[in-house]
């Protein structure tokens, strides 16, 4: 009972924090589209796409290696002295690689930003992102450690401190360098992200002194232990990665070949990928704090052997994400436009908002799919899953946009998500004995059409 409540104590803070900071976040996304377009919008997700795959080789893996080794390490001999090898290990780790990428990133920001995403306003912004990933990936590592550990509160903390950080940052940032230009004002907005980075860093290793771990101290790092866990999973994160951005790459490329101005079609991106999906996935933040919690609970689950609660939380999970991602899609369905105009007037972002909302319940089932199969020890397959859906979206992006253009990437999306979900079920019911019940779906289903249909009356 008492593994029950700190559970459920854990998901209703983390819950909370994540919906404020998607609040803040989206919010924030809207006063800076207010004042650099939707052109500057598009611009600011390109820089990004890069720096994703920046971020993945940066954090090679760690955080899933940092929560699943602090586990097995509590519950250990001698568990306080593994723990801290832990730590250090996972520290060696994350400065290997997040000091590593930070340097091959500086080093070829400017190929990168003249010849591959074809705009030299990049580059400046890209350099600036390059000096955060030591940081960042620091901060995983140890964020990590307090979801092992079941410190909720720090984690919490942890994003708050970040979050508040970066939108002050920015936005004093902004307010300086927006008259000197788009450029500029990306500048700032990649800026405040770098400070908030490094402001993290600080205050999640005073978070770790609580727990006497001191970094400087014995044992020696479990450094082999970290390899063995988190670069399996980095390798298939690389791979996935590289095939988004390839992709995201793609997606101004495309609509330029299908008749859009340069212009333009950086400001249909910018409204897709800059102002919808932040808005459909805003209310995901619910989902994405439970799912963090469950890979430990279900991998404890699996170390014990007890297959009966393995098959009973599987399915409480199923449920709750069915019941919770219907209502979510009810209300994109219903107001689209109003969300849209709303958030970002004049920007057409509402007409995206009612297109892509069905695939709401298959994106959130599919987090929730994917934080059991990390807990039951099925995170290569969840990579080989991942890596395909990701292959098969540039694929159909090359094929598609040309062609049809926006109509043929909202058509990709749907492909995708359908594709990714439907084997990462398959491979769930496999390893836990559960299967998604129709009943599942129809009923919420029910529920949202007709208080969808007693709105629109």
């Amino acid at each position: 009972m008492k593994g029950v409540r700190r559970f459920v104590w854990s998901a209703v803070l983390l819950s909370a924090v994540q919906l404020l900071t998607r609040v803040v976040s989206v919010s924030f996304n809207a006063w800076i589209s207010a004042r650099v377009g939707a052109e500057g919008m598009g611009l600011y997700t390109l820089v990004m796409s890069v720096y994703g795959f920046a971020v993945t080789v940066a954090v090679s893996g760690v955080h899933l290696a940092s929560v699943r080794l602090t586990a097995q390490a509590l519950a250990a001999k001698d568990s306080a002295r593994k723990v801290r090898a832990v730590v250090r290990g996972c520290v060696a780790y994350s400065l290997l690689f997040g000091v590593g990428a930070g340097g091959v990133l500086l080093a070829v920001s400017g190929p990168v930003g003249r010849l591959l995403l074809g705009d030299t306003r990049t580059v400046p912004s890209l350099r600036v992102l390059a000096f955060s990933l030591p940081a960042l990936s620091v901060c995983a590592a140890l964020n990590g450690y307090f979801t092992g550990r079941r410190r909720a509160v720090r984690s919490a903390a942890l994003t708050l401190v970040g979050q508040f950080v970066r939108i002050v940052g920015s936005a004093a940032l902004l307010t300086l360098f927006l008259p000197a230009g788009i450029e500029y004002a990306c500048l700032a907005v990649v800026g405040g992200a770098a400070l908030s980075e490094a402001v993290s860093l600080l205050c999640a290793v005073l978070f770790c002194l609580p727990d006497g771990v001191r970094l400087r101290r014995d044992p020696p790092p479990a450094l082999g232990e970290v390899f063995s866990a988190a670069f399996p999973v980095a390798v298939g994160a690389y791979a996935r990665q590289g095939l988004v951005t390839c992709e995201h790459l793609a997606i101004p490329w495309g609509l330029r070949r299908s008749g859009a101005s340069a212009s333009s079609a950086l400001a249909a991106y910018g409204v897709v990928h800059g102002m919808a999906f932040p808005m459909l996935l805003f209310p995901a933040a619910v989902l994405s704090a439970v799912a963090g919690l469950l890979v430990p609970e279900f991998a404890e689950y699996r170390a014990r052997g007890e297959t009966e609660k393995i098959r009973l939380g599987t399915a409480r999970v199923l449920r709750l994400s069915l019941l919770f991602s219907v209502g979510a899609a009810a209300v994109f369905l219903t107001f689209p436009d109003a969300l849209g105009e709303g958030m970002y007037p004049g920007t057409g972002a509402g007409r995206y908002l009612a297109l892509l909302a069905p695939l709401i319940p298959v994106m959130y089932l599919d987090t929730s799919v994917d934080a059991i199969l990390k807990g039951m020890g099925e995170q290569v397959y969840a990579m080989k899953v991942n890596i395909a859906d990701a292959g098969v979206c540039l694929a159909l992006v090359l094929i598609l946009l040309p062609r049809y253009g926006i109509a043929g990437y909202i058509a990709v999306q749907y492909l995708c998500e359908i594709f990714n979900a439907a084997l990462s079920l398959k491979r769930l019911t496999e390893v836990t004995g559960r299967t998604l019940r129709p009943g599942w779906l129809l009923c919420p289903l029910a529920a949202a059409g007709l208080s969808g249909g007693a709105v629109r009356l």
